[in-house]
């Protein structure tokens, strides 16, 4: 019984990730630019009229990841503090 309850709550908790994680959405009409750094990492700038909106940093290895503009100015919006939010797509099908 205990190992029924176990299996289930582990399928549970795996069912919980893979909702989590999704890309953010490309703002609409965003210019796409996309550059390789020397390190491997992609980089893909999406701004709309000139102002970046969005980047998605793509490492060589490990996840990609997003900075975003949240409130429109141009800026890629900081967190409480001086830590950026960094946004990760955890798990996907």
């Amino acid at each position: 019984m205990k190992i029924l309850l176990l299996t289930a709550a582990c399928l549970l908790a795996l069912s919980a990730c893979a909702t989590m994680g999704a890309d953010p959405d490309i703002p609409e009409g965003a210019d796409r630019t996309t550059r390789t750094e020397d390190n491997g990492d992609v980089i893909e700038e999406y701004r709309i009229a000139g102002q970046l909106r969005m980047v998605k940093i793509t490492p060589p290895r490990g996840p990609a990841y997003y900075l975003i503009d949240d409130n429109g100015d141009g800026r890629l919006d900081r967190g409480k503090g001086e830590v950026q939010p960094v946004y990760y797509k955890l798990y996907g099908w």
